[in-house]
């Protein structure tokens, strides 16, 4: 992929973009049908990809261009963000307001969603490869699909372990076995995936091993509300470094960094998104009209509230993405939606700053996969003018796609809410809104912050052990959970060698198996 420089394949161009926008309007169709029947969305990265790699293998002319590695790449991205904002965004977000009751608020959600969805995708382009969001991160999905398109691409060794991981995904994913996140725990770092798998084998057996559902506990919650408020401090000390630091009592220059986003950008990064997230929630106050059963003072509180927590949810979920694949978009959105309940804010207020917050984070992760996958092939940021002129296509085929995505939902919306096809989620939220605040939550959330606060210090920033423990607290899969600690035990036997490129396989066998029987789960 280090070919000459000004030689990347555009986004724009003919043929990458009309076969984009048709993968980008296919995958939001079948995710929005996929998510409102099984609760869950899979990753479309890599069909995109394997779609532009038979495509490549048809002897015609014009086919024949999506042999390029890029054009593979900038397809696969514009897929997985149509698939994920129609479906973990728009349909999700809609779905809170109709299922509150109020459908003529619908178009302001979808509005509001769009907004925010566009806004964490720009936000994690313009954080991608910097000291807080480092190219070299784990980001397991995104090597996974790098790696499955070099095999296809090489032949060889390289595609028989490919293929030899993918078989073995997608049969150990037929017999229930978490073949993905032992995939995974090859890629991402081992501490932060053993801290997953505690938290998520203590959740699905807490109730033999301490006689309570955590499940009906805000324990989790509180777990990641004291892990998040550590790792943000975490954050902001990184982006803070200076030029220059003390050394043995002399103050000496730093080395220059080789990101090709520096901490001084990391600020105006954050600053400038933290203002776009606080604009877009005002928009939607204004052109849903909330503003006018608030007085002033609660509508700038619920602004402000709204804008920082989106800015904050995005953050949180691009950790955990980051570190182990998983993004707790939902279960973080809970929390922000709980505090506001107790801050007073009105049940309409309220129902849309679940789905405004909600949209930030999905495709903040979905895209830093996206960008770890174009990092790993345009060489890995040595040649840094040409990682960064790849990247800016790469937004382009995202930003699309996640229009396009929101577009499909604007068509199939009322189809839905007719069958009543909606996510689980959605319906979680609208529920916790009209529900208002139970007694003794707070008590929970502030006790239980301190421990997770603790473990996130321990564990440091580059291993995000408090925010992947509470992750883990945060979901229901003992069975995952037990293969992460399985994985991370033969890990530390036999090393990461072995499993070379066979990890891929495993995730994309885990998400083909996945995507299908869902389509068959869904349509028939």
């Amino acid at each position: 992929m280090n070919g000459e420089k000004g030689r990347h394949e555009r986004a724009l161009a003919p043929q990458t973009l009309i076969l984009s926008i048709i993968m980008a309007a296919a995958a939001a169709a079948i995710c929005m049908q996929i998510i409102a029947r099984i609760g869950i969305t899979p990753n479309t990265s890599i069909i995109g990809a394997i779609v532009a790699m038979t495509l490549a293998r048809i002897p015609l002319g014009s086919l024949i261009k999506f042999r390029s590695l890029e054009r593979q790449n900038l397809v696969q991205t514009m897929t997985s963000g149509g698939g994920f904002a129609a479906a973990n965004c728009g349909l999700l977000a809609v779905g809170i307001i109709y299922l509150f009751g109020e459908p003529g608020l619908v178009i302001p959600m979808l509005i509001g969603s769009t907004i925010s969805t566009l806004v964490g995708m720009s936000f994690v382009y313009n954080v991608f490869d910097s000291d807080l969001y480092p190219g070299d991160g784990a980001w397991p999905p995104g090597v996974a699909t790098a790696q499955a398109i070099v095999a296809g691409d090489e032949g060889g060794q390289k595609a028989r372990r490919l293929l030899e991981g993918i078989i073995a995904g997608a049969v150990g994913t037929h017999f229930k076995l978490p073949m993905a996140g032992v995939g995974i725990v090859f890629i991402a770092n081992i501490f932060a995936m053993a801290s997953l798998g505690v938290g998520l084998v203590v959740r699905g057996y807490s109730q033999p091993l301490f006689g309570i559902d955590l499940g009906q506990t805000y324990i989790p919650h509180g777990f990641m509300i004291g892990a998040g408020l550590v790792s943000l401090i975490q954050a902001i000390m990184i982006i803070q470094k200076g030029s220059r630091v003390k050394k043995d009592g002399n103050v000496t220059p730093v080395k220059q960094s080789t990101r090709t986003v520096g901490p001084a950008q990391a600020r105006r990064t954050m600053l400038l998104h933290l203002g776009l997230y606080l604009a877009g929630a005002l928009a939607l106050a204004l052109i849903s009209g909330i503003y006018a059963d608030m007085s002033v003072g609660t509508m700038i509180l619920w602004t402000l509230w709204a804008g920082l927590s989106a800015l904050l949810a995005a953050i949180l979920v691009g950790l955990a993405a980051m570190h182990s694949g998983w993004f707790p978009g939902f279960a973080i959105t809970v929390i922000f939606l709980t505090l506001g309940l107790f801050m007073g804010f009105p049940g309409v207020p309220l129902a849309l700053l679940s789905g405004y917050v909600a949209s930030s984070g999905p495709c903040f992760a979905d895209m830093g996969y996206d960008l770890k996958t174009g990092w790993v092939l345009r060489g890995e940021g040595e040649d840094a003018e040409y990682e960064l002129e790849g990247r800016r296509e790469q937004i382009v085929a995202e930003l699309i796609g996640g229009i396009v995505g929101m577009v499909m939902v604007a068509l199939f919306m009322n189809m839905h809410f007719q069958l009543d096809m909606l996510p689980p989620v959605s319906r979680v939220f609208a529920t916790t809104v009209k529900a208002g605040v139970e007694p003794g939550i707070v008590r929970q959330l502030v006790i239980w912050a301190i421990p997770g606060a603790i473990l996130q210090a321990i564990g440091g920033s580059g291993r995000a052990m408090g925010i992947l423990f509470a992750t883990g607290l945060l979901i229901n899969n003992p069975i995952y959970g037990i293969g992460v600690l399985v994985a991370v035990i033969v890990r530390l036997i036999i090393g990461t060698e072995p499993m070379e490129i066979r990890e891929a396989g495993l995730i994309a066998g885990d998400g083909l198996y996945g995507f299908f029987s869902a389509i068959a789960r869904s349509f028939f």
